[in-house]
């Protein structure tokens, strides 16, 4: 028995009509019978086709503004009847069905009416029922129907019908039935995502997560491990909406660690100047501000130029060719920013291996979302860290209070924190990382890791002191001994900022207070895992 299916007549109904026209010529030319409706079938025959209305083959209108066309046993029974089965085909005798050997559908626009904005009618009526029933009916008789649920896949079908003279193979039906049931599934989980927030359900019963392959990729952390890049459809500015301008094909560790970066530079409003942040290993080696982008990009580097080699730099206002000639004496791996004007294009276009991306803006860092992360046997779903704080919500425990320029490095500070790995250090000073410890056990020796490599680029610099004297820390959770904190005020720290919430808390006050230290609680603790 072959594996082949003739194709003789094609259901067609499309949402997206891009392909449409040269999809039903090529069919038509094989002589393949089209059925159709709606819009899908005026669009056909405005090309001079001939095509069948679906409502002339069921005996029943549209109605219901169209949301009853394709729900009848003669179209059903077209897709689900097994060819070779005496039973199916004698049903099929007897109550007048049809096969349908092919199936176009792409559904209605759920998912981009949910990005305009829609209100929560419009979204409703933009739930597709007919297509995915006709989408997973064909799927599932793919022993014998033929699904096609892309335009992206049009021009495989013919070259498959090509390959063999006008039918399709099993193994590629098969392949088709994955890519619908695929789309299928993306689609619920978009609806029932959406439905869940539009209905303040925080916690469904179900949780369905799903993506668009965007990328296939080399490997994934390491080589011997398979990866790819999958878009869930968002248009929040980042690195998987971004435009890649140049460079080589960005790796697994590539798109995380410019992730981590536009997220924490996107913090930094460009309306407030000019921000830099440098990232390896998802972690920030130097994050800073300036008077201009190119000083940004100095002071965020000037933290720790060893860590900066290799690593990812974003930038919240458009990149500038002066600031892109700074960033061309070092290697870096990607650059990422709203935009580049042409003088930046130009001077990297010589370093061919750069990877130049841009996001057309900056993500909103306080929007809410969700993080999904797989453990054995499940996923932890949680809101996005959109926790962001001011100098009201500062409670000061000190008996002495912080200067104002404290204050302003210290939310510098904790923003920065943030996005660093648990436990999490960061010294700053003049809206500047001056040293960052990271993802250490213990707490205290983040803190003493921050300060040695401040310590460090003092030398490097060449500097009488470590920029940590005079600096504030920003702890992103509360310090359950003394020793962190003295570990800090041995490094110069002045000011401290943490969420408080210890047990020892009055050790820690009392500790600062010894040391003429300014600690201030946010109430608000920021663990990155």
């Amino acid at each position: 028995m072959t594996d082949l299916a003739p194709l003789r007549t094609a259901l067609l109904s499309v949402s997206d009509k891009t392909g449409l026209l040269e999809l039903g010529q090529a069919l038509a030319a094989r002589e393949v019978r089209l059925l159709s409706t709606g819009g899908t079938a005026a669009a056909l025959r405005d090309g001079g086709l001939d095509v069948t209305d679906v409502a002339d083959v069921t005996g029943f209108p549209e109605m219901m503004d169209g949301r009853v066309k394709t729900l009848h046993p003669r179209v059903h029974g077209g897709l689900l009847a097994l060819r070779d089965d005496p039973t199916h085909r004698s049903a099929m005798e007897a109550h007048g069905i049809d096969a349908i050997d092919l199936l176009v559908v792409n559904l209605y626009p759920f998912e981009a009416t949910v990005a305009a904005g829609a209100d929560y009618n419009i979204c409703v009526e933009n739930i597709d029922i007919g297509g995915p029933a006709m989408i997973r009916a064909a799927a599932k008789n793919h022993a014998h129907v033929t699904v096609i649920t892309d335009p992206e896949d049009y021009s495989g079908l013919l070259e498959e019908l090509e390959a063999h003279y006008g039918q399709t193979s099993l193994p590629y039906r098969k392949r088709c039935a994955q890519t619908a049931y695929a789309r299928t599934a993306a689609y619920d989980a978009a609806v029932s995502g959406w439905m869940a927030g539009a209905t303040g359900v925080s916690t469904p019963r179900h949780r369905a997560v799903a993506g668009r392959l965007a990328q296939t990729l080399r490997y994934g952390e390491n080589p011997h491990q398979t990866a790819a890049f999958y878009r869930d459809g968002s248009t929040r500015p980042g690195v998987a909406t971004a435009v890649q301008l140049q460079g080589k094909e960005l790796s697994y560790n590539n798109i995380n660690d410019t992730d981590a970066a536009f997220e924490l530079v996107s913090e930094f409003d460009p309306a407030a100047g000019p921000a830099c942040a440098i990232i390896k290993h998802a972690n920030p080696c130097g994050v800073a501000r300036g008077e201009t982008l190119t000083q940004a990009y100095a002071r965020a580097f000037d933290c720790d130029r060893t860590s900066a080699f290799g690593g990812i730099i974003a930038l919240n206002q458009t990149l500038d060719g002066d600031t892109a000639r700074a960033i061309a004496e070092i290697f870096a791996e990607v650059v990422i920013a709203p935009d580049a004007d042409a003088d930046a294009r130009e001077v990297f276009a010589a370093k061919k291996n750069l990877r130049l991306l841009t996001t057309g803006g900056l993500a909103d860092a306080g929007a809410p979302g969700i993080a999904v992360r797989q453990v054995s046997g499940g996923l932890l779903v949680q809101d996005r860290d959109a926790g962001q704080i001011g100098a009201e919500d500062l409670k000061v425990v000190t008996e002495r209070a912080p200067t104002e320029t404290e204050i302003a490095d210290m939310l510098f500070a904790w923003t920065v924190a943030k996005h660093v790995k648990s436990n999490a250090i960061v010294y700053a000073r003049d809206a500047r990382t001056v040293g960052v410890g990271a993802g250490q056990m213990s707490r205290v020796d983040s803190t003493r890791i921050a300060a040695r490599k401040a310590q460090d680029m003092a030398e490097v610099l060449d500097l009488e002191q470590a920029l940590t004297n005079g600096a504030v820390v920003a702890s992103d959770a509360f310090f359950p001994f003394a020793d962190g904190l003295e570990a800090a005020a041995e490094a110069g720290a002045t000011a401290v900022i943490q969420p408080g919430g210890s047990v020892r808390d009055a050790e820690v006050i009392a500790a600062a207070d010894a040391r003429g230290l300014a600690m201030v609680f946010t109430g608000q603790r920021h663990f990155r895992h």
